[in-house]
């Protein structure tokens, strides 16, 4: 069965009002998450590739946002960098693991996305797997988020409160689909504060992603 948006609650849809996004992006500055807000994801997607230098080794998770602004095909199919996600494809899981395991823990750059930002200026990230976890916490030298203001949250009870009656259902519903089986909240990442100069957010003034 296909879940309809309108089944879920629709507060965690709305994309946040200017002054909410002001009080977070400022916020989020003083934590050290760098924070360009633009208009639309083909805005996105074009201060994105500003942002990355031509050439350089580049990761990123399994994004409904990258993918909606064409950032994931930017990076895997454009030329101008190298993929890691392209390259582990190429390698064999049963006798590459580790190789696997080294270009996924510590790139150049990470991208990817993630499921809740406070008005306090904490980001919530949450992971199946955890593979993106580490090189977002510390693994990448550079971190690039993008993420939609229908994310903007009042603070963390709240962020918890998107990610279970929200973003769950939503990507369950995509997991079942893409690899034949649901997904678990399985391990939360939740950022206080950053090394100014590590992390950007471009934080998008519409619905993109869950």
């Amino acid at each position: 069965m296909t879940l309809a948006f309108e089944t879920l609650p629709s507060v965690f849809s709305h994309v946040a009002p200017a002054e909410q996004i002001e009080r977070t992006v400022q916020a989020l500055e003083r934590n050290g998450i760098h924070t360009l807000v633009v208009e639309n994801g083909v805005e996105a997607r074009k201060l994105f590739l500003e942002l990355v230098p031509a050439g350089v080794q580049i990761h990123q998770g399994s994004s409904v946002t990258l993918q909606a602004t064409g950032i994931t095909d930017e990076i895997e199919k454009s030329g101008r960098f190298e993929a890691v996600r392209t390259h582990i494809r190429s390698l064999d899981r049963a006798t590459q693991s580790n190789e696997i395991r080294q270009l996924s823990a510590s790139p150049d750059y990470m991208a990817g996305s993630v499921q809740a930002v406070t008005e306090e200026g904490k980001v919530l990230v949450v992971s199946g797997t955890g593979s993106q976890l580490g090189p977002y916490a510390s693994g990448a030298g550079k971190v690039i988020w993008v993420v939609g203001a229908q994310k903007l949250v009042k603070d963390l009870d709240e962020a918890f409160q998107r990610l279970e009656e929200y973003v769950l259902p939503l990507e369950d519903q995509r997991a079942r689909q893409a690899y034949g089986r649901g997904s678990n909240p399985n391990k939360v990442l939740i950022f206080n504060k950053e090394r100014p100069g590590r992390i950007t957010m471009i934080l998008v003034k519409e619905n993109l992603g869950f």
